[in-house]
């Protein structure tokens, strides 16, 4: 009996350290999500398209787990600020807020792809 608490104890530490392991794997990974969402938004060059992007790249970076999920919120939430103090409107960061959590709670970013725009190069993206 003691045997079989030791090595359940045993799992449940080794379960949990394995958490913290991918944790910092899935945020860096979440982040090249977000850059890469970023810059297929710039590529697009696409009226109306931002909250598209802002979707995707948070959807995907949340994907990858709870790093991931982390990273998407911090970088967006980050990125809000920023657009604020350098004089954005409120109410557009608001909607991209809005498109954020959308993607970031596994929501289909497509509900905000406008009409007409091209699919880019790394939306068919396997990592």
């Amino acid at each position: 009996m003691k045997l079989l608490i030791a090595g359940i104890a045993l799992f449940l530490i080794v379960e949990t350290n394995a958490r913290w392991i991918n944790f910092p794997i899935e945020a860096i990974q979440g982040g090249h999500d977000m850059w890469r969402a970023y810059s297929d938004m710039r590529e697009a060059n696409t009226i109306g398209a931002d909250k598209y992007f802002h979707a995707r790249g948070n959807a995907d970076a949340a994907s990858r787990g709870e790093g991931g999920k982390w990273a998407a919120e911090v970088i967006s939430n980050g990125r809000e600020w920023v657009q604020e103090k350098m004089g954005h409107g409120a109410e557009d960061s608001a909607a991209d807020q809005r498109a954020n959590e959308h993607g970031r709670n596994g929501g289909d970013p497509n509900v905000f792809r406008p009409a007409g725009l091209p699919p880019c190069s790394s939306e068919s993206h396997e990592d």
